[in-house]
């Protein structure tokens, strides 16, 4: 088999660094597609998944039904583009939000609080969120929680600082404690949806519910 010569190791210039750039008809896809998503995150965030319709969603894009499953099979892959978008600015949330100065449970607290401050905005389409994930296929469940894993890890990332503080225990389960702390951010959009609670009773709520939760995982020492 022939050989090629042995050739001068190079670093990497700008052209091999950069992104390829997109033609006039790539780059009008994207914006196309870009268009349907905000308008469909708006309308799942005003009426919610089922009240949202695909020509609805067409109408606000400025564009036709055909355009709309050009880039989207149907309605519930497009709820799902938005929920793995949704997902990834609540993780960015997350993390700021646990950039405070503090122990484990100011941490904690201040994780979810921007989780909130965030949600609590388009309070419908969280709601859609919830209520869709039990009503859908195992392999789009599977999905989902793929896009949630990331949230959790964040979660389990401050509870292993409060463990390298020496303020929790050396021998948490840390998967099962990083679910339970999802779990009840999630269960506390019942009561904004239902009793319309805001941030100023939401915050009071999940810190008193992070002390419970702490309150069996503290250090002995």
């Amino acid at each position: 088999m022939r050989e090629s010569a042995p050739q001068a190791s190079q670093s990497p210039t700008s052209t091999d660094t950069e992104e390829p750039r997109l033609n006039r008809r790539q780059a009008a896809k994207v914006r196309t597609r870009q268009k349907v998503l905000d308008a469909a995150r708006n309308l799942f965030a005003e009426r919610g998944y089922d009240a949202a319709t695909i020509r609805d969603i067409a109408k606000v894009a400025g564009m036709s039904t055909g355009a709309v499953f050009a880039n989207f099979q149907d309605k519930a892959e497009l709820f799902e583009t938005v929920f793995a978008d949704e997902m990834t600015g609540l993780l960015n949330d997350v993390r700021t939000g646990a950039a405070v100065e503090g122990g484990v449970r100011e941490r904690l607290a201040g994780a979810l609080t921007a989780g909130y401050h965030r949600s609590l905005e388009h309070l419908p389409l969280m709601q859609a969120m919830i209520a869709r994930s039990w009503f859908q296929p195992e392999v789009v469940d599977q999905r989902s929680r793929a896009f949630v894993k990331p949230i959790i890890e964040a979660i389990i990332e401050v509870l292993q600082g409060g463990i390298r503080e020496g303020e929790l225990r050396q021998d948490l389960d840390m998967p099962v404690l990083g679910r339970m702390v999802w779990d009840v951010f999630i269960s506390n959009f019942r009561y904004a949806a239902y009793d319309g609670w805001g941030i100023e009773e939401l915050t009071p709520h999940i810190r008193k519910q992070i002390d419970l939760i702490l309150a069996s995982q503290l250090s002995r020492q």
